[in-house]
Parts: C-alpha cells; structure tokens; sequence
C-alpha cells in the first residue's frame, strides 16, 4: 500500500475553525479528482471539514468516536470507541496510571451509552455513509493522542474504502507518524515541534454546538443540491 503524508512546519497560528479548514482544504486539492466523501470527527472537526468539502465539491458527513478518558482525569485518552465495535486502547498510559481492566470497562460502557445517543441526535434517521470503494478524507481539528482518530480510521477500514485520509491543520508528529499505519496518507497544515494542545494554535477555540453541526450539514446538503448556501 502505497502511504504518504503531507507535513509542514511552520509556527503559525489560525483564526479559527474555518480558517484551518480553508487552509488545510488547499493541500486537499489533488484529491478532488477522485470525487472523496469528506468525513468529520464532531463536534470540532465539522467546521473544518465543511470548508474541505465546499473547496473539493465533495459530499460531507460525520462519524461519530467517543474518547474514553482516565478516571478522574477525563480529558486525558486513555482510549477510544467507535461504531462497528471498535475499541482502541493506549497500553502505555494504561499501564503507567495502574489502570484496572474493571476501570476500562466501566468507562467504555458509559461511552457506549453516549455514542449512541450522539448518533441518535446529529444522524436522526440517517443511514451511514457507503464508504465501500471511495476515497474518505477523515477530519478533525487537531491531532493530539491520536486515539480517537484510530479508532476512527479502523472503524471505516473494516468497510473496505478505497483509500483513508486523515487530514487535520494542527498534528501531533509523533502521533501523525504513528497513524501511518492506519492511514493510507497524512495531511496536517501545521506539525509544531511543541504541540501542547489543539486549542494552542487557534486565536479562537470555542466549543462547536451540537446545532453549529446541523446547520453546516444542512448548508453542505443544500449547495450540493444546488439550494441556497
């Protein structure tokens, strides 16, 4: 399988959500020839995405993954889910804070819970994407740990697309670097040589509403259908 990946370095910063997304989406170009399904990583990485999908007139869509975050201290992945069953585990944080198998547990079935039911409200009724033989280009805001896009991106292999693209203007290199192996190609606008945080490259980070992400579903649906942006 031929891999590659598109890295810069470069200390810049972006404005917000959708500056990174234009920005990003003009180093996705080469690959609206071959007619991709933009896929987000909600709720951030809609914004990004929907600047992709308009720039590549490529349809755009979401895939729900839920963090699984160490007990008592959330924000930090020790983890991921995502649809189809898969579960993805960082043995190395695992072992270094003594995390119990009991403790995984707990906390995947609570995920599990809120998977489905953020499904339920950003889908509806809609049935998934057919990934089956496409080009995906997967997006999120940042890369950090990297969890929660590898389960993402072993979710849709199991649907045999044609190639995986991760793509985020802000990565993480060790994790971009390590992601090689499931993805098929890597794009970041930025590889920082100290990350810190996503939001540390962003002059504006604010959270992205559940009903942000409609409404940019709904616009992206409506200008591929020749409807009023």
């Amino acid at each position: 399988m031929n891999r590659a990946s598109a890295f810069t370095h470069t200390d810049a910063y972006f404005i917000d959500r959708a500056d990174a997304g234009r920005r990003l989406a003009a180093m996705l170009l080469p690959y609206r020839v071959e007619q991709p399904l933009v896929l987000a990583l909600p709720r951030g990485g809609v914004p990004v995405a929907y600047e992709i999908a308009h720039a590549l007139a490529a349809p755009l869509d979401i895939l729900v993954v839920r963090k699984l975050g160490v007990p008592g201290q959330r924000e930090l992945a020790m983890g991921a889910i995502a649809t189809g069953g898969v579960c993805v585990l960082d043995a190395a944080i695992i072992q270094a804070l003594g995390i119990t198998p009991r403790q995984i547990e707990e906390v995947r079935a609570e995920e599990s819970i809120e998977l489905e039911r953020r499904q339920r409200a950003l889908r509806g009724d809609r049935p998934p994407p057919d990934v089956r033989d496409r080009t995906i280009i997967l997006v999120d805001d940042g890369l950090a740990t990297g969890s929660t896009a590898r389960a993402a991106l072993r979710a849709l292999r199991q649907e045999q697309p044609r190639r995986l693209v991760l793509a985020a203007p802000v990565c993480a290199r060790e994790s971009a670097q390590a992601l090689q192996t499931d993805a098929d190609a890597i794009v970041c606008a930025l590889t920082p040589d100290n990350f810190f945080a996503v939001g540390a490259w962003y002059e504006h980070f604010g959270q992205t509403s559940d009903q942000e992400v409609l409404d940019l579903l709904q616009r992206a649906g409506r200008e591929r259908t020749g409807g009023n942006a």
